[in-house]
């Protein structure tokens, strides 16, 4: 059992917002003009980072402009699919933002349901639901509730989907699969996927996922935030995404990707850590990556020339393990409290645990006491949604979504702007003269 657990140092995060995705957010306002229904998708894994705050100005305008209050009660459960979702409840157009939570598979079990009442306490006019675009049941209760929301709409004649979320979030795989449940014969494959990030570039053509009622949908390009921020909190960001492949392949030192690996599967963990079955039986968990990777590479035979072991292929191949099998193995931890049987008589009895890659708290036996598992952990939810709320107000106070090359372009351009408008009023000022 591990009672300490650093916070591992991590790299400066790199800026990749190509031009494709600038485009898009240029785009965006006009694209929800024609838009009924915004079906955001974001990570179970990263509920909070995987979060386009680019995207949520647009959104709130977009709903304000349709005579949607910025809060209300949520209309749609996750725990009651079949619920009735025939009227939009406001009247008027069709305006509906829905927030998919893909690969649920990859998060535990034992805090969905705290999750969900924590996000329904604190983002009380936004759907919260969670599916694997690799379960039929997940994508046929959420085609279902489209079809519903379409059918409460009958002076309509179409509603039009546009889905929206970060990289490699699933947005593409996910309209596969709703078009092929939702249309009747044979459907094959409309959209191009990819592990890699970037590869939607473009706004597709309009698809139909459903012919009674029509339903069509847009799928855009994957939209990262120009600047993942400054010092600690940005770096952290930067990492978990690349962690996802969210971020292009080859922007990280995949052993500044494996130190935070190793951190965040002792917090979900601290017992039994999903990485213990990759190495020797009876082998205690670790924090330290570099005996981590020795023995890594030990146990799976990858040696240099003269036996030294290969740390470096190591790295690459604990990475891929994890965003594959290894997501699945460390979504299986269970849930560890009081955690009192674990510790030495001399040991502090309070420890950290987490959920996903974005909750993380410290703990003793009095905060879980009792049966009152499920409500500690959604009370730790809400204070770390708490906390990256504020964050992400301090950033936008001082401005630290923005980079410093990012201010210099800005600066350049209202500079340029000036300029123009001088000479444009020097031109007037002769022909009136």
């Amino acid at each position: 059992m591990l009672s300490h657990i650093p916070f591992p140092a991590l790299p400066t995060p790199p800026s990749w917002f190509p031009g494709h995705m600038n485009r898009f957010t240029k785009q965006l306002p006009a694209l929800l003009s024609r838009t009924d229904v915004v079906l955001e998708l974001r990570d179970s894994r990263l509920p909070l980072t995987s979060i386009n705050h680019n995207l949520e100005g647009a959104i709130r305008k977009w709903r304000a402009e349709r005579g949607r209050p910025p809060t209300g009660s949520s209309k749609f459960s996750d725990s009651d699919p079949s619920a009735s979702m025939s009227a939009p409840g406001y009247g008027g157009p069709i305006c509906e933002r829905i927030v998919i939570l893909n690969k649920r598979d990859l998060v535990p079990e034992w805090g969905i349901q705290p999750f969900r009442k924590a996000m329904a306490s604190r983002f009380p006019d936004q759907t919260v639901r969670f599916a694997s675009c690799n379960n039929p049941r997940d994508i046929k209760s959420l085609s279902e509730m489209l079809v519903n929301i379409a059918k409460g709409n009958p002076h309509a004649t179409e509603m039009n989907i546009l889905v929206v979320g970060m990289p490699n979030v699933g947005k593409s795989t996910l309209l596969n699969t709703l078009r092929n449940i939702g249309m009747s014969g044979r459907t094959p494959k409309a959209l191009q996927t990819s592990a890699h990030p970037g590869h939607t570039r473009t706004l597709s053509t309009r698809l139909k996922i459903s012919e009674d009622p029509l339903v069509y949908s847009y799928d855009s390009p994957g939209v990262m935030l120009p600047f993942l921020g400054r010092g600690e909190r940005g770096a952290e960001r930067g990492v978990k995404l690349a962690l996802i492949a969210g971020i292009k392949e080859g922007l990280y030192d995949v052993e500044g990707l494996v130190a935070y690996l190793l951190y965040r599967l002792n917090v979900l963990d601290p017992v039994s850590p999903a990485y213990l079955k990759l190495l020797p039986p009876s082998t205690p968990p670790t924090t330290d990556v570099d005996d981590f990777l020795l023995q890594l590479a030990q146990r799976l035979s990858m040696l240099q020339r003269g036996g030294e072991r290969n740390t470096a292929r190591a790295a690459k191949w604990f990475v891929d393990w994890w965003r594959n099998e290894g997501g699945l193995v460390s979504a299986a931890a269970p849930r560890i409290s009081p955690l009192a049987a674990h510790y030495a008589p001399d040991s502090p009895q309070s420890y950290r645990r987490g959920w996903g890659f974005d909750f993380e708290w410290t703990a003793d036996e009095s905060d879980f006491g009792g049966n009152g598992f499920e409500s500690a952990v959604q009370r730790k939810m809400e204070e770390c949604i708490d906390e990256s709320l504020r964050v992400a107000a301090e950033d936008e106070r001082l401005g630290s979504g923005v980079s410093s090359t990012q201010e210099k372009k800005k600066s350049w351009q209202e500079k340029q702007a000036k300029r123009a408008a001088k000479s444009k009023a020097k031109l007037s000022a002769r022909k009136s003269g």
